[in-house]
């Protein structure tokens, strides 16, 4: 027989008899020590003895096989090969012949048994090879066809032979067939896990495919959003009666809720590929919820409701955790309990202590006196894009995604988002969180009262001396809240450096034309001199021809990108070589961000752009050498 197309079932089947070698040391072990009453000690440890001898020879033989070596022999060992199979099969098998001659019909039924435990062995430990089944079955059938021989030599009637015969038949066709099935059910196995295997690469690929378009489509969304609320906030600084300033408020508006959407597709987006992250750091958690409480006050006043606080004595100071995406559910919450509240109050309820493990079990909950809901209603709450009542879409708008995602990033933390309501008695949201301890050695970082998904300006290296008051981006959610500063305008205070000396000489890199004109129309009333450039290459063109001020440097841009753009200026020399860099992205995880760092950026302002975190921008880098200078002359 040809052994070349044998060669994969050939293998695969030898090494499965190899995992079974234990098993047949051990059952030919057993018969013998059961039957030696029958046979005699010394025959059944020189039978024991051969069986071994002969596994031994089996091992030797198949070696290459069984060690991974090859699955293809030599024409002579390939011989060896078959002779051992057919060997070892038919020594097991002649322990039943001594049976039949020292025990006659008792012994038979003895060998009938240990036969056919034989013979299911073997098909057992043959996959996918016809050959080696059959040299390893064929000695056990042959020993079970002379069974109606032995019966008529001890004088059993011919038709107990002929029924004895007509059994083992039957038990052959069972072996065969039994084989047979074995093997389909196992190619039906290997073209499922096959199947599997593509059907998952098809899934990835198009997970690949899905999360790459929503981040280009993401980071182009930015771009005009960036331009709406750019334009909003200057035409209502311009506007020169009410009704002028209602409709720069109402673009604004506009412009939020779509920055908002654009935001939870992403989030969701992220979350379904399993992209979503949570960072570690200190911050002061009471600081954070007073920051976000004050936000909300207006809207929830506006609408004729009381905010309730209950427990807030009981927060502790310095935390470990994630500030903005604790904010960003605790707005999630808020925001859907004043939007199903008609009348009545929202109560939030906090609640805090020390854990064992070193850290704060932190539960905060929102109630509401709105509607309620049904039990089914609750069970399909953190679905996405179902809001469970119908209608409630055309009513109240958004996308459902809110819930979903604060779920989910409520399990990032470790934590758990539960929600309890009946009709007619309001509902409830439980966030259940541990946060770590704040190292008592390092500062709490500021919380900035910026209630976005997105991270605020701020900077990407250490400054040389105390950093001026963190820019501070409006809420942008809500347009018409107050943002909460504690420093003076940056407008203001940059318009008093622009009066003390000559115009600031500002660069703005960007493919966008869009971007360009929004980060020029909020620099226009500082009166600064812009230079825009649309590429990389054109922007190292334009700082060799012109030494700046202050460089603004898209991140995302075709052929040469923001970051390769500022590590050729920076590596370059020349009158912009230390000229402050401030990257605007779309791309805030923390990975992006020192990847900029460790291009030599300075700061960065997040996309869509907005005047406040733009300004704010300007203000930290451009007072960053008078402190340096400040502290250079109190070393002295």
């Amino acid at each position: 027989m040809d052994t070349t197309t044998e060669a994969g079932p050939w293998a695969t089947a030898i090494r499965q008899r190899r995992k079974g070698l234990l098993q047949r040391l051990c059952l030919g072990a057993a018969c013998a020590l059961v039957f030696s009453p029958v046979l005699s000690w010394s025959f059944a440890v020189l039978w024991v003895g051969g069986y071994f001898l002969i596994q031994l020879l089996d091992l030797l033989i198949l070696a290459p096989i069984n060690n991974g070596r090859t699955e293809h022999m030599g024409r002579v060992r390939t011989a060896a090969a078959y002779f051992i199979l057919v060997a070892n099969a038919a020594y097991f098998g002649s322990l039943s012949v001594a049976l039949w001659l020292t025990a006659g019909a008792l012994g038979g039924i003895c060998a009938a048994i240990m036969l056919s435990a034989g013979a299911i062995y073997a098909v057992i430990n043959a996959p996918r090879s016809r050959l080696v089944m059959g040299l390893t079955i064929m000695p056990q059938f042959l020993y079970l066809a002379a069974t109606p021989v032995f019966l008529a030599g001890v004088g059993a009637p011919m038709a107990y032979c002929v029924a004895v015969g007509t059994a083992i038949a039957v038990f052959v066709t069972y072996c065969l067939t039994l084989w047979r099935q074995m093997e389909r059910a196992r190619e039906a196995e290997s073209a499922a896990r096959l199947e599997a295997v593509r059907r998952q690469g098809q899934a990835e690929a198009a997970m690949e495919s899905r999360s790459a378009f929503l981040a280009a489509v993401g980071h182009d969304l930015r771009t005009p959003i960036g331009a709406i609320l750019s334009g909003a906030v200057e035409l209502e600084r311009g506007a020169h009666d009410a009704a002028a300033r209602s409709q720069a408020r109402l673009i604004a508006d506009a412009g939020l809720m779509m920055k908002a959407l654009l935001d939870d597709l992403l989030d969701h987006a992220k979350i379904e590929a399993g992209r979503m992250t949570v960072e570690q750091s200190d911050f002061d958690l009471r600081a954070l919820m007073a920051q976000t409480l004050r936000l909300w006050q207006a809207p929830i006043r506006a609408k004729g409701l009381k905010l309730r606080i209950e427990g807030a004595a009981s927060l502790p100071r310095g935390v470990r955790g994630d500030p903005m995406r604790l904010r960003q559910i605790l707005n999630n919450l808020l925001s859907n309990a004043l939007k199903f509240t008609q009348a009545g109050s929202i109560t939030l309820r906090l609640s805090a202590w020390d854990e064992d493990a070193g850290g704060h079990a932190l539960l905060i909950e929102v109630a509401d006196t709105g509607p309620g809901m049904s039990a089914d209603q609750v069970a399909r709450l953190f679905t996405p894009f179902d809001q469970t009542t119908a209608g409630v879409s055309a009513r109240h708008g958004g996308t459902g995604l809110g819930l979903s995602i604060s779920r989910e990033l409520v399990g990032l933390m470790g934590g758990r988002l539960t929600a309890r309501s009946r009709p007619g008695e309001g509902a409830a949201f439980t966030v259940a969180v541990v946060l770590g301890r704040a190292s008592a050695t390092a500062a709490l970082a500021p919380v900035r009262d910026d209630t976005g998904r997105l991270p605020s300006a701020r900077p990407l290296a250490p400054a040389a001396a105390p950093a001026a008051q963190a820019p501070v981006m409006a809420d942008p959610e809500r347009p018409a809240a107050a943002a909460v500063s504690s420093g003076q305008a940056p407008v203001d205070s940059l318009e008093d450096e622009a009066e003390e000396g000559r115009a600031l000489k500002v660069l703005v890199v960007d493919d966008h034309d869009i971007n360009r004109r929004a980060v020029q129309l909020i620099l226009a009333p500082l009166g600064c001199d812009v230079t825009s450039a649309e590429d990389g290459m054109s922007a190292l063109i334009a700082c060799q021809a012109e030494a700046f001020d202050l460089i603004f440097m898209d991140v995302r841009m075709p052929e040469l990108d923001g970051r390769e753009t500022t590590r050729r200026l920076r590596a370059a020399g020349g009158p912009n070589a230390a000229v402050p860099v401030i990257a605007v992205t779309a791309d805030t995880s923390p990975e992006d961000v020192e990847a900029c760092l460790a291009a030599g950026m300075n700061y960065f302002v997040p996309k869509p752009i907005t005047p406040q975190a733009l300004l704010g921008a300007v203000q930290h880098v451009l007072a960053q050498p008078d402190a340096a200078a400040e502290a250079e002359a109190a070393a002295a």
